[in-house]
């Protein structure tokens, strides 16, 4: 049977090139659309792995705001589609833009065929390493602890996890982004730990829990005499995790004024105590953390564009725990484990309405929350088996999903079903299969079909 060809979409208005693109490509399945209602129709009903997209379209031939509109939409519904976009001879600033929003690549018109189908197959070549990178680490991870500490079964945090490693030894500044109670700090100890510092000292700082006049001295330190009640000499947080790393959570909660003094430590890696003139230089590394939208900050003018550049060099986004299905049921058991033991309490294990609260609640507060739940259900339960009541768990708003096509909505939920089913029998095929009404043989299709470890 001939393997199928990649697909690439290619968003253009004008004719001629649309048939100059189309037939460069004979190693690709080329779709053209030539404005934004048919380039998203061919988005989802053929998914392509690459989209090369002019920003100038109909009604805005002229301008950009047509392919930027078209950008965003690729962005929101299949964030990992390479899409490269063309811009006209001194448009660089719109290029820059859209490498911003989440573009791979650009390329400027007049078009040169060779120069873009270079950049195609690269972009192919990137997005099949992704997947394969996808489905090695679903299929791999029978361990649930990542990063030595990250209790997890979910692909979603398992990716988290891998690019953390990745950029472990390296000496870049890593920014977590995430809800409250996703596990940031948890997080930035397992890069610390697995990184070539691992033997010096991870120090960590909430800069909202510290006051403006304060923050200055915890991070910097100060000599004795500086300000009233500087009794002696002291180092901060910079200097205490020299050779090690420093954790910075919430980030945009740092003064403008002191933003200055910190990027200047990012820029040339050496400090001043308050009160002193001498320099101190300190290898330390910075890892940082936030919920906020640092971008609108910026643009409101509350947060230094190049501060950001510098504690941005790799960005991780954290999944809420409502965006890793399983993982809640998996975490509840282990906290209820490590609670009853340690309050000497009997509790040995949840009621099925309890395990049914636990995988159809949203979760706002994430990790914390459940931790919270479970420690309050484990004092209150009268039983052995934690129930929904002692959670105090209401029943969830039906869950809305905004789904590429209605065949990614239905693989969504049956992932999602059949992952909470897996993790409510821990693995056990047979129970998992009885849970879902349906054989072991067709439980096994269903995991190959969807690349899920049992």
């Amino acid at each position: 049977m001939t393997e199928a060809k990649p697909k690439l979409l290619v968003v253009e208005d004008d004719p001629g090139l649309q048939a100059q693109l189309k037939w460069a490509y004979e190693d690709f399945e080329v779709i053209i659309a030539g404005d934004r209602p048919s380039a998203l129709t061919a988005l989802r009903s053929e998914e392509p792995d690459v989209v090369t997209l002019d920003l100038g379209l109909p009604p805005d031939p002229d301008g950009v705001s047509e392919g930027f509109a078209v950008l965003d939409e690729i962005m929101s519904l299949k964030p990992d589609t390479k899409v490269i976009v063309a811009s006209g001879h001194g448009a660089r600033e719109s290029a820059l833009q859209a490498i911003a929003k989440g573009a791979y690549d650009f390329y400027q018109k007049p078009v040169d065929i060779e120069t873009i189908g270079l950049i195609v197959r690269r972009a192919l070549q990137l997005r099949q390493l992704e997947e394969e990178n996808r489905r090695l680490a679903d299929k791999s991870e029978k361990d649930d602890r990542v990063l030595g500490r990250i209790i997890t079964a979910a692909p979603e945090m398992v990716r988290v996890a891998r690019t953390i490693e990745r950029v472990s030894n390296t000496n870049v500044s890593v920014m977590l982004l995430g809800a409250s109670g996703t596990g940031k700090e948890l997080l930035a100890r397992g890069l610390h730990d697995a990184s070539d510092r691992s033997d010096g000292a991870f120090v960590a700082i909430n800069c909202a829990a510290i006051p403006e006049n304060l923050l200055e001295s915890e991070l910097f330190g100060h000599e004795k005499g500086a300000f009233t009640g500087a009794v002696k000499t002291t180092e901060g947080k910079i200097e205490q995790a020299a050779g090690g790393t420093l954790f910075l959570d919430e980030v945009g909660d740092i003064p403008l004024q002191l933003q200055v003094k910190l990027l200047r430590f990012l820029q040339e890696r050496v400090i001043e105590r308050i009160g002193s003139r001498s320099s101190i230089a300190v290898d330390t590394r910075v890892v940082c953390a936030t919920h906020q939208n640092l971008e609108a900050m910026i643009a409101e003018g509350s947060f230094r564009e190049d501060l950001y550049y510098r504690l941005a060099e790799i960005v991780v986004k954290i999944p809420g725990l409502a965006e890793r299905p399983g993982d809640a049921t998996l975490l509840a058991k282990v906290f209820l484990g490590r609670f009853a033991d340690e309050m000497g309490l009997k509790v040995r294990g949840f009621s099925p309405d309890a395990l049914a609260a636990i995988d159809a609640w949203n979760w706002p507060g994430n990790v914390r929350e459940l931790e919270n739940r479970v420690k309050r259900a484990v004092i209150m339960a009268d039983e052995k088996l934690v129930s929904a009541a002692d959670l105090d768990l209401q029943d969830p708003d039906e869950e809305s999903v905004n789904a590429l096509n209605l065949k990614s909505a239905r693989e969504l939920s049956d992932r999602k079903i059949i992952r909470h089913a897996l993790a409510r029998s821990e693995g056990n095929i047979s129970s998992t299969a009885k849970m879902l009404g349906i054989s072991r043989p067709t439980l096994y299709d269903l995991l190959k079909q969807y690349d899920l470890q049992a």
